[in-house]
């Protein structure tokens, strides 16, 4: 897992032209839509603090038992010569420590830096999703009932320019968080 990047916003034209919706150069045919809704799009700080904190221990753990081990089969190697070879392993050991510290420490800043942002998503009936911000939450708003609105009426044709984003979901919730009490066969996390 490589370093999460943080969300590339870029300005794009919001289209809707002879049934379909463009966003920038992805077109979605407007029969497809299952949905247009806006959200604030939030960086996952909670899971990123509980990750980091759960690395940190594991890594520490790790270099510690590495540690004993060393120290333990150079103990027992050097019974017999009376001179000590572990120093060097223990060494390398812990600067790998400081180097993965160092890399969990800076995956973690990129999440806690990370900005909200106000969003506009379109889910088709497929796993395709759009999403643009615009600094306006009420363009935004005002924008899903254009877009209702060509749904409903094929004549509908209207371009406007928002800001397409582009982000992690290492860092971002996506999506609605969902209460399920009760059923069968359902897979799910509950929270208490």
């Amino acid at each position: 897992m490589g370093a999460p990047t943080p969300p590339l916003v870029r300005a794009v034209d919001l289209r809707v032209s002879k049934r379909l919706l463009w966003v920038g150069p992805a077109a979605y045919p407007l029969e497809n839509i299952a949905r247009v809704f806006t959200f604030v799009l939030r960086p996952r700080r909670k899971e990123a603090i509980m990750l980091f904190s759960k690395r940190v221990a594991l890594t520490l753990a790790l270099a510690v038992g590495l540690t004993v081990l060393i120290l333990l089969v150079d103990g027992v190697a050097s019974l017999g010569r009376g001179e000590s070879s572990g120093g060097p392993f223990i060494t390398l050991a812990w600067l790998g420590t400081v180097g993965a510290l160092i890399f969990y420490l800076v995956e973690l800043m990129q999440v806690l830096s990370a900005r909200s942002h106000f969003v506009l998503a379109v889910e088709t009936s497929g796993p395709s999703t759009a999403m643009v911000t615009s600094h306006d939450p009420n363009h935004l708003m005002e924008l899903v009932g254009r877009i209702a609105y060509a749904i409903d009426h094929p004549e509908a044709e209207f371009t406007v320019r928002v800001e397409g984003i582009s982000a992690s979901p290492q860092i971002y919730h996506f999506g609605d968080n969902v209460n399920m009490y009760g059923g069968s066969g359902n897979v799910g996390i509950a929270n208490s």
